[in-house]
């Protein structure tokens, strides 16, 4: 079970990797806004910690530490949601809704 400490660091972290990713695919101050920005983050950070790890890159992050190595594995697993996002509403929705909406 995670500790207070943890939760809040990972709550960081997602936010800062989920807002650059907001901020990069976007080209607005404010991203996909605070709630999304977060929810990516947190999602992305989820994903790019768990890439990281299977590919040994940057090995200790999961010690409590907001570093630029956590931010940046955030940044990289919200690319890789927004990317996934993005080809689901591209091809998911119009073949199975057959509305292209």
């Amino acid at each position: 079970m995670p500790t207070l400490v943890q939760i809040i660091v990972w709550i960081i972290v997602g936010l800062i990797g989920g807002t650059l990713a907001g901020l990069a695919t976007t080209f607005t101050t404010r991203g996909y806004g605070m709630a999304r920005n977060l929810g990516v983050g947190l999602v992305g950070a989820i994903i790019g910690g768990l890439l990281f790890r299977l590919l040994g890159l940057w090995p200790g992050l999961d010690q409590i530490a907001i570093s630029l190595r956590d931010v940046v594995s955030a940044f990289l697993g919200s690319l890789i949601v927004l990317g996934a996002v993005w080809a689901w509403h591209r091809w998911g929705r119009g073949q199975a809704g057959g509305t292209g909406v």
